[in-house]
């Protein structure tokens, strides 16, 4: 399941839901569900995209990452496929159940538009790399990972909670986008090696210094993203406790640019932990301002 995604993943959906906390009433199974949705889906993606870079010959020999189920031996491929099923049936489950609680019903119109997006996002989760046209092997990862892993889940998670929709919930969701999509490019500079004969990635398409460079980018760009949310629609200082985190960042940058292949692993769950910690802080700022 790489358990270690699973603080990204909720990371923009915990900072929907606080959002939507700081104004409205949510109920506490509405919060549940929606979580356990989130997390659901990053199982899945977690699934379909070991299936995928095995059968491609992705995670085959030469690959700087660690050891994952088929590639250890510890599933095989009929195995993993059956996960891959279950993990749908469980995702439609728990979707359709957080916008039933949330909304009373599925058959009302905003409600459709929750289910066709959940349509999208399980689609988005299976096909990063599995399928016959993979959008992870042609270098679109980044882009799904800005929409699926920053707009939808901080934008989307407000509108569950809230029934209300605020535009301006896409500056922190764009934020929380460009960390998330920070930590694809740190896998993929890691993995630029064993990647070249199978995908395209955007590091593989920049050569590693620009792409650390493309890096630097992302993270400064986030944090102009969110300090300028914090000022332009909060007051008083408590809407600034995530700049508790500027230190890690700053190191999570400074090491980037020291470390190549197998040595950016450790970078991958700093820059996860560190942007959790950044939306839970946001979010009980935002709460408690």
């Amino acid at each position: 399941m790489r358990l270690r995604t699973l603080p990204l993943s909720t990371a923009g959906i915990v900072l929907g839901i606080m959002l939507a906390c700081a104004g409205h009433n949510v109920p506490w199974y509405v919060i549940l569900l929606t979580l356990l949705t989130t997390v659901s889906l990053q199982i899945l993606s977690n699934m379909s995209n070991e299936l995928g870079d095995w059968l491609s010959g992705v995670d085959g020999t030469g690959r700087e990452g660690p050891k994952y189920g088929i590639e250890g031996g510890g599933l095989t491929e009929d195995e993993m496929r059956s996960c891959i099923r279950i993990m749908v049936l469980v995702c439609c489950i728990l979707g359709l159940g957080m916008i039933r609680a949330s909304f009373g019903t599925i058959l009302r119109i905003e409600s459709e538009c929750l289910v066709a997006l959940g349509a999208a996002a399980i689609w988005a989760a299976m096909h990063y790399t599995l399928g016959k046209h993979p959008y992870g092997y042609i270098g679109l990862g980044d882009i799904f990972v800005f929409i699926f892993f920053g707009l939808v889940p901080v934008a989307g998670g407000f509108y569950v909670c809230s029934h209300q929709i605020e535009f301006s919930t896409l500056i922190p969701g764009a934020a929380i986008g460009l960390f998330s999509v920070g930590v694809l490019n740190v896998n993929n500079m890691r993995d630029m090696k064993s990647d070249a004969a199978n995908r395209v990635t955007v590091p593989l398409k920049l050569g590693e210094h620009r792409a650390k460079i493309y890096h630097t980018i992302l993270i400064t760009s986030g944090w102009i993203l969110m300090a300028l949310y914090t000022i332009l629609f909060t007051k008083g200082w408590l809407p600034y406790l995530y700049v508790i985190t500027l230190p890690l960042y700053v190191k999570h940058v400074a090491e980037i640019w020291k470390r190549s292949g197998r040595e950016l692993d450790p970078m991958l769950p700093m820059l996860v932990i560190s942007t959790f910690i950044f939306a839970l802080l946001a979010g009980t700022g935002y709460i408690l301002q």
